[in-house]
């Protein structure tokens, strides 16, 4: 911490409400569109390191940029790509989720790319080719030039993260059924953060995958040990379900939130930091999601808004 500016140390204070921070997270991009600039991406690291990884990829070096302007880093872009991200975990192929990574990667160092299965084959499949973009992967079309490694996933089973201090555990999530996305379940010692990539409610995906998730996560609540909840609100309350295309909006969220609340101890959800990610940047969606958010908060949660190049820390 000795190393953090002063506004650094003021946003500790601020997001620890005077408790030890366990995870510091940079958004380098926190948007579901339309400015490539501001896609959804967020680094992780235990607090005091800088053995990050990249939780989705859809903007990296404008968020890298913005986060050495705010004091976060003090190398260079190159620098903090290829020295500080360690590895991507991709939550699904849409563009806004990895453009950031393709693009950037004739600059990249060797990495891993963890992902489940479905995600992979598509960066395998339809990126990653000689007929769209250079194979940087170790898999796929030949030539391969062996920078990235794809590595597969199991369903809820927990993996080590090599040089980060981390492990991660993925959960299958519905985003316009047939279609799939990932959770992804962070733990750094005996503390988690959960991050959600796109995903539609249970009811409109008929679907059980977010309760499924919630049941895992449920104790974690209980005993405090999640530390932070990342989830996106694409819509206001106003975007008809037929037309929210495996997407979230301030009602569906707290809907969903409830059913958290109701696997998890009475009381054990106020207070717990609920980021709100994905946000559709049309017209005045923004403050119109923050406003029917903070109306329909009955249970308390801490909403965090996320703004790119500024750090979190839980």
């Amino acid at each position: 911490m000795k190393n953090f500016p002063l506004t650094s140390l003021l946003i500790i204070l601020i997001n620890s409400t005077f408790a030890q921070p366990l995870f510091k997270v940079v958004p380098l991009g926190v948007k579901g569109g339309i400015d490539e600039s501001n896609l959804s991406a967020y680094l992780v690291a235990p607090e005091g390191k800088n053995d990050f990884i990249c939780l989705d990829a859809g903007t990296l070096h404008a968020g890298i940029q913005k986060a050495i302007h705010a004091g976060i880093f003090h190398e260079s872009a190159e620098v903090v790509l290829r020295q500080h991200i360690k590895s991507y975990f991709i939550s699904h192929a849409h563009l806004d989720h990895v453009a950031g990574m393709i693009i950037n990667s004739p600059e990249d160092s060797s990495k891993n790319i963890y992902g489940l299965p479905f995600c992979l084959d598509i960066l395998k499949e339809k990126y990653f080719t000689w007929k769209s973009w250079a194979n940087f992967g170790n898999e796929g079309d030949s030539p391969r030039l062996n920078k990235y490694h794809f590595t597969e996933l199991k369903p809820e089973k927990e993996t080590v993260i090599a040089n980060t201090g981390m492990s991660v555990q993925a959960f299958p999530l519905s985003h316009a059924s047939p279609y799939q996305s990932t959770a992804f379940l962070v733990k750094s010692g005996s503390a988690y953060l959960l991050y959600l990539g796109d995903t539609g409610p249970d009811d409109l995906e008929h679907s059980d995958r977010l309760h499924r998730l919630w049941e895992a996560v449920g104790p974690l609540v209980s005993t405090k040990q999640l530390k932070a909840l990342f989830i996106e609100v694409s819509f206001p309350d106003e975007q008809p379900d037929r037309q929210l295309f495996g997407h979230l909006t301030p009602q569906w969220l707290m809907k969903e939130m409830h059913i958290l609340s109701k696997l998890a101890r009475d009381g054990a959800m106020e207070e717990l930091p609920v980021v709100i990610t994905h946000i559709k940047p049309h017209g005045n969606n923004e403050a119109h999601i923050k406003e029917q958010l903070a109306k329909e908060n009955d249970l308390r949660l801490k909403l965090v808004f996320p703004e790119q190049g500024k750090l979190l820390l839980f």
